[in-house]
C-alpha cells in the first residue's frame, strides 16, 4: 500500500526520538531541518547523535526506554534493533492516536521518512513506499542537482508580492506567471511548462 504524501506542520508538536546510534541521528537530522521539540531517550549515544543533541538544546533523558515515556508526545520514532520494543511503543502510540515511525520495520510505522531535498522555503520529497529507499535516494540525488541556489532568493520574492498584493484573481495570475517564467529559464529547452 502507498503511503499518502503530506506535509506535516511540527509547530507546537513535541517528536520524541527513542534511540541514539547511528540511525537515530539520521532521523535527528532530518527533523532539525523542521523543528527542534525534540527529546531523546537513549542510554547510549553514538558521537554523532550526542553532537547534534548538544548542538541544537534537544533534551536528552539518558536511560533505557520505560512504559508510558511517549505520554504527551505527538510524533514517535522509534530508532532501535529491538523489534519487540518497536512493536510495544508502535502499539502504545495506536492506543494514544500517536503518530510513529519504526526504523526498517513498516509494520510499525504510521509514516516513513522519504529521501528529501531542500533549499529555503523548498521541500521536494521521494517515496518508494518503503520498496526502495535507494532509488529514492539516487532519484532525489539527481534531481536536487538541477533546483538552482536562486530558488532561495526567488521565493522570498514570492512570499513579499503574495503579502502585500491584495488576494484576487489579479495576484493568482501574477504569480503563477512569475512561477511559471521562472521555471522556463530553468529548462529552456523544455519551454511547455503547463
Amino acid at each position: 500500500m502507498a503511503y499518502f504524501p503530506a506535509f506535516i506542520k511540527l509547530d507546537g508538536r513535541r517528536v520524541l526520538v527513542v534511540g541514539g546510534g547511528r540511525i537515530a541521528g539520521e532521523k535527528l537530522e532530518k527533523l532539525l531541518d523542521f523543528t527542534r521539540n525534540i527529546t531523546v531517550i537513549a542510554p547510549q549515544l553514538s558521537e554523532a547523535s550526542a553532537e547534534l543533541i548538544q548542538n541544537a538544546g534537544l533534551e536528552l533523558i539518558q536511560r533505557p526506554y520505560e512504559e508510558g515515556d511517549i505520554e504527551g508526545f505527538d510524533i514517535v520514532i522509534v530508532a532501535v534493533d529491538d523489534l519487540q520494543l518497536q512493536k510495544e511503543i508502535y502499539e502504545a502510540c495506536q492506543t494514544r492516536h500517536t503518530l510513529c515511525n519504526s526504523v526498517d520495520s513498516v509494520d510499525y510505522c504510521d509514516f516513513i521518512f522519504p529521501s528529501y531535498t531542500k533549499k529555503g522555503a523548498l521541500t521536494i520529497a521521494f517515496s518508494t513506499s518503503g520498496i526502495s529507499p535507494s532509488v529514492a535516494k539516487y532519484l532525489r540525488r539527481s534531481i536536487e542537482k538541477l533546483i538552482p541556489d536562486s530558488i532561495v532568493g526567488f521565493l522570498e520574492e514570492m512570499k513579499q508580492l503574495r503579502s502585500t498584493l491584495p488576494k484576487g484573481k489579479e495576484r493568482m495570475k501574477l504569480l503563477d506567471e512569475k512561477a511559471k517564467k521562472f521555471v522556463e529559464n530553468l529548462f529552456p529547452k523544455d519551454n511547455n511548462v503547463q
